[in-house]
């Protein structure tokens, strides 16, 4: 039963407690509402803001000084452009401050530090050696974040302000915690990776996520999915990731782990993936099936200008190698690629066909060969995926490549911010 109002006609309580809470909600929302919208259409003057928000402009202005008190917002100058006196122009405040993303990936480290317009300040990669531990290649990670952290204190114009620490990992992980559960690459389980994160950098909101779904949401917000609503990203270099981003969101799924599109089962009779299932679509699709087609040929007696590129060591193949021999017309090199990019392209298809998404993304170490790699889906996914699905879908790089991860991380920190700009300023 709700509680009645009292007699004396004032607020109880209660009311005054749900009145308050309900105002700090709204308030929220509409800061979140200002921020998106400054996000999309800056620099713009808070009389347009007002229109395109359908807020008052008394409303609109008390929401952009608190914005500037944040230094979220900052104002860039007059325009006298349309009827009327010059009104002052506003935009996100690029050196609100700074972020720092890091990777974890197959045999490396990645990381950068950027500013609030993810402008990379700092980017740097290291090479995790075979034989180190898990704590070993944390720690390692660990002493990379700080590194850039001590960057972006030093270089961020304006502002040193740390904003938030994010990682990507190649795994599943358990948004609830940061516990990543299960990552078969790194033959990893149940590392409790943002308290390790927490604990070091305690100061400020910590964020640990999939890699392909950090990806996604980068090449959402800064690369070349901006302006799409369905996105449907594929990853592809030790291992094969994805990601599905609607409306600025990635989808999860009922427990968080949806999109391990590289564990669908293609072929029942294939290989055994590391996950422990057998015909996997990663199995037919990663920078090692490109490495053992080369092998094979190359052991079968086929000529091939890689052996003199790597002086007949072919553990120093790299995918980059592989491309460089392509272009050259190596028939070993071109051969490999397409038995991969029909793989890729059938997995593809019949996402398309799943999912019906308006931009396919390719991303990763593979994404090197994208030039080979890409016609080959086209005419796959021509080929196999309901004509309607395929004709909405346009196919593509991604624009940040082998660091769209870790721009994932700055997206991550700058979208939850964007989200919760008031809620992001109280713990920073």
């Amino acid at each position: 039963m709700s509680k009645l109002p009292s007699l004396s006609g004032q607020p109880t309580a209660q009311e005054t407690q749900y009145r308050t809470g309900d105002q700090a909600l709204v308030r929220e929302i509409n800061l979140s509402l200002i921020m998106n919208r400054l996000r999309e259409h800056a620099p713009i003057s808070r009389a347009a803001l007002a229109e395109i928000t359908g807020l008052n402009k008394s409303t609109v202005s008390s929401l952009i000084n608190e914005l500037i008190d944040h230094q979220f917002v900052r104002e860039v100058g007059l325009s006298s452009a349309g009827i009327g006196r010059p009104s002052m122009q506003l935009q996100l405040n690029p050196q609100a401050g700074f972020i720092v993303s890091g990777e974890i990936g197959i045999g490396f480290v990645s990381v950068v530090c950027a500013n609030f317009a993810a402008e990379v300040i700092w980017r740097y990669k290291a090479k995790v050696q075979p034989e180190s531990s898990q704590q070993e290649t944390i720690d390692q990670a660990l002493a990379l974040l700080r590194q850039a952290i001590a960057v972006g204190r030093e270089k961020c114009e304006g502002c040193d302000r740390l904003l938030g620490v994010a990682l990507a990992v190649p795994g599943l992980v358990d948004q609830s915690d940061g516990m990543l559960l299960f990552a078969p690459n790194l033959s990893w389980e149940n590392v409790p990776l943002k308290a390790i994160l927490k604990e070091a950098f305690p100061e400020v909101p910590v964020f640990v996520e999939n890699e392909a779904n950090m990806a996604a949401l980068g090449e959402y917000f800064f690369g070349a999915a901006q302006g799409y609503d369905e996105v449907l990203y594929i990853s592809a270099g030790v291992g094969l990731g994805g990601a599905l981003v609607r409306g600025g969101q990635v989808v999860r799924g009922k427990t968080g782990f949806a999109s391990e599109f590289g564990h669908m089962t293609m072929y029942p009779d294939g290989e055994r993936c590391n996950c422990g299932n057998v015909g996997c679509w990663e199995t037919c699709v990663s920078q090692s099936v490109v490495f053992r087609q080369v092998r094979r040929a190359i052991d079968e007696g086929k000529p091939s200008v890689l052996c003199g590129m790597v002086d007949n060591d072919l553990d120093r193949l790299t995918v980059s190698l592989i491309v460089d021999a392509a272009q050259l017309g190596d028939q070993v090199a071109l051969q490999a690629l397409e038995e991969v990019g029909h793989h890729l392209g059938v997995g593809i298809a019949s996402l398309v066909n799943a999912l019906n998404p308006d931009l396919v993304l390719f991303g990763g170490i593979l994404s090197v060969a994208g030039n080979f790699l890409l016609p080959i889906v086209e005419l796959e996914l021509q080929q196999r995926a309901l004509r309607w699905n395929a004709n909405a879908a346009k196919v593509a790089l991604a624009r940040h490549g082998f660091y769209a991860s870790v721009v994932g991380g700055v997206a991550m920190v700058y979208q939850t911010i964007l989200s919760q700009p008031s809620n992001a300023a109280s713990v920073i």
